[in-house]
């Protein structure tokens, strides 16, 4: 497994990383926590040491599996965890205020709950789970984080960006006040290439791609006749006439497949991980198998330019995070 600089934090972590919203048992359904369990052994064990989870995933359920599991290890591993807006609303309102969303007491107790869930002293990334760059300059989350930092509960401080806006954040990039920025980034939502990546660099700000794989889509296991579980938020996601339209996208990029990427699956994380600031891409893994063919990717082969230059026709403008009505 190659490793690669989480920007200025100076932590070498793995560019393959583990997203752990899955295991959480609410939202994804079909996760059992033995089978959670192994996985994240075996991500170990291939030298995965970034994990990311958060609060909310499954309320607290994710950061609990993975915290029975880092009892169990004796590695260096990382963990990124998020701090929940107050007002549960995903992505960001326009217009709301830190007292609405981040409050100094919200931030505080949230970080002690993540810190019991997983069982440690330290959060190493410590993020807020929705962002309105507006609130770069307002002091009150900033001084909860100073806090948090000088009693030793967090190392480093990062951002969520909200869904598909990765320019919601070059305030916050630009002021120095944070280290981290996680981002969707995949072969359709390539947006962050813009004014993003160049942002982190210029400041050295690490950045943790989230969504690889677009929910699913670009794994090529989505088609129109895809049912999903009971409850399982996927079924939002590519509800009415979206599935087709899915497997209508991925249908094209299949005839770039080949001796550079034989997989989709390999495609979408050897695209995820070519840019330059890119620090780890965090695909979701609930079994082993899945574990074991993203890891093999950590080869340090990447893409030609030609099929890079061809993927970038394959952008796709749309958010599938709001319905008609949103």
């Amino acid at each position: 497994m190659l490793k690669r600089k989480l920007g200025r934090t100076g932590l070498e972590v793995s560019e393959i990383g583990h997203g752990t919203w899955g295991i959480g048992g609410t939202m994804w359904i079909g996760a059992r926590d033995d089978e959670s369990n192994r996985a994240l052994h075996r991500a170990a064990d291939l030298g995965i040491n970034f994990f990311d989870t958060a609060l909310v995933y499954g309320n607290g359920h994710s950061e609990q599996i993975l915290g029975a599991f880092l009892k169990e290890r004796h590695d260096s591993l990382y963990v990124a965890s998020k701090i929940p807006p107050r007002n549960m609303a995903w992505p960001a309102r326009q217009g709301s205020t830190i007292a609405q969303t981040f409050p100094y007491a919200h931030i505080i107790r949230s970080t002690e709950q993540s810190l019991k869930n997983l069982g440690v002293d330290t959060i190493d990334v410590q993020q807020f789970h929705v962002w309105q760059d507006d609130w770069t300059d307002v002091a009150e989350w900033y001084e909860a984080i100073a806090a948090l930092r000088e009693e030793g509960k967090i190392r480093f401080v990062g951002i969520s960006i909200n869904d598909h806006q990765p320019s919601n954040a070059l305030r916050a990039v630009a002021s120095g006040k944070i280290d981290v920025v996680q981002v969707i980034y995949n072969i359709f939502d390539q947006s962050p290439r813009e004014h993003l990546f160049q942002a982190c660099l210029q400041h050295d700000v690490g950045v943790i791609v989230r969504v690889p794989f677009d929910e699913g889509g670009l794994t090529g296991q989505i088609t129109p006749e895809t049912v999903f579980p009971p409850g399982d938020w996927r079924d939002s996601y590519f509800r009415g006439d979206r599935k087709r339209q899915v497997f209508e996208r991925v249908e094209r990029l299949k005839p770039l497949l080949g001796p550079e990427a034989p997989t989709l699956p390999e495609l979408a994380l050897r695209f995820c991980l070519h840019p330059a600031a890119v620090s780890t891409v965090i695909p979701g893994m609930r079994t082993v198998s899945n574990v074991e063919s993203n890891c093999a990717v950590s080869d340090g082969l990447r893409l030609s330019q030609e099929l890079l230059d061809a993927l970038r026709q394959h952008a796709w403008d749309r958010n599938f995070y709001i319905g008609p009505s949103d």
